[in-house]
């Protein structure tokens, strides 16, 4: 049987931590950033875990089992 390939576009949204959960980017910090005080540019830049909803539909993006 082949090999299930890897979303590509979800390879590089996605990171895997070292306790199995999968780790995400928040959205709306890539630009028209003049408008947004720096406190959330800031804590828009930090990591957010996947919701439990998402997990399964994640999962099959990056190919786990």
């Amino acid at each position: 049987m082949p090999k299930v390939k890897t979303n590509s576009g979800a390879k590089k949204r996605f990171a895997l931590t070292g306790s199995g959960k999968i780790k995400r980017k928040h959205a709306y910090k890539s630009h028209i950033l003049t408008k947004k005080t720096k406190k959330q540019k800031r804590n828009l830049g930090h990591f957010a875990m996947i919701s439990s909803a998402d997990r399964k539909n994640v999962r099959s993006l990056l190919a786990m089992r």
